[in-house]
């Protein structure tokens, strides 16, 4: 009986520390980037967002969908904040990839591909096999506490955009063959490989305000455009906390005088 917990026990071990070296070997650190949307008072930098959208439109819309989203938010204030105008020539010069999984956007009289309206949403994309990118930056985090406890988390928030630009610029050049398909080394992915090939190169989209167009400042830019796209009323939202904090300590502090002021006669008093 003590042999048999003993090779139980043994066994369990080795699986732990097996799990463990798994787990560490597809882990890896991710910087902290300084978005301007960090913090309770950070705002989305237009701007950026309308890089972040034209790197996207040129380059990752071949293959990811982003199928959550509405093109007329486009025009939205706090988001990359389009002209009412350039928003419907957008739409309509954006391309149906896929109409297979569009079929919403199929004209039935010629079978072709209609052009889209701002009333759309962006296409879904499901021929490459790539993912939607419509939450990618809330789906995926990078930074943790110990013992996940989410100190990390509280200080530079869920690290979804860190993520996505460390992804980018993680590829190593080195490939291998699996299964008859190349795959590319990459040590942010889980597992060092990934189907995708590196997506971005330098001075491959060029932007109308000069801004660097390297693989770093590109990867940033549609990291933070991600971020809006998975939480485009993040604005508000602090603004609403904002003023429900600013209340609530008003509120407090009326309540702590009032209280002050009824008790004030009785206060100090000693009974007999």
């Amino acid at each position: 009986m003590i042999r048999k917990l003993s090779l139980a026990a043994a066994t369990a071990v080795a699986l732990f520390s097996a799990q463990g070296v798994v787990a560490a070997e597809s882990t890896a650190e991710i910087p902290d980037i300084p978005f301007s949307f960090d913090g309770p008072f950070g705002t989305f930098d237009e701007h950026q967002l309308q890089r972040g959208l034209q790197v996207y439109t040129e380059v990752c819309s071949a293959c990811h969908g982003m199928d959550l989203v509405a093109i007329r938010t486009l025009g939205d204030e706090g988001g990359p904040h389009l002209p009412r105008d350039q928003v419907k020539a957008y739409a309509a010069a954006f391309p149906v990839n896929d109409t297979a999984s569009n079929p919403q956007y199929v004209d039935p009289a010629t079978g072709q591909a209609r052009k889209l309206v701002p009333a759309d949403h962006f296409p879904a994309n499901n021929s490459m096999g790539a993912p939607d990118l419509s939450v990618m930056a809330k789906a995926r985090k990078a930074f943790e506490g110990p013992y996940k406890l989410g100190i990390n988390q509280l200080i530079h928030g869920i690290g979804g955009p860190e993520y996505i630009v460390a992804l980018l610029n993680g590829f190593t050049g080195n490939t291998k063959d699996v299964a008859g398909n190349t795959v590319y080394e990459n040590h942010i992915f889980p597992g060092g490989w990934i189907r995708m090939p590196p997506p971005l190169t330098d001075g491959q989209v060029t932007f109308a305000d000069g801004s660097p167009n390297d693989v770093k400042h590109m990867s940033e830019d549609v990291a933070a455009f991600l971020m809006w796209a998975a939480e485009p009323k993040m604005m508000a939202r602090k603004h609403a906390g904002f003023v429900g904090v600013f209340f609530l300590i008003i509120l407090t502090t009326l309540l702590y005088l009032t209280n002050k002021r009824l008790w004030a006669g009785l206060k100090g008093k000693k009974t007999a």
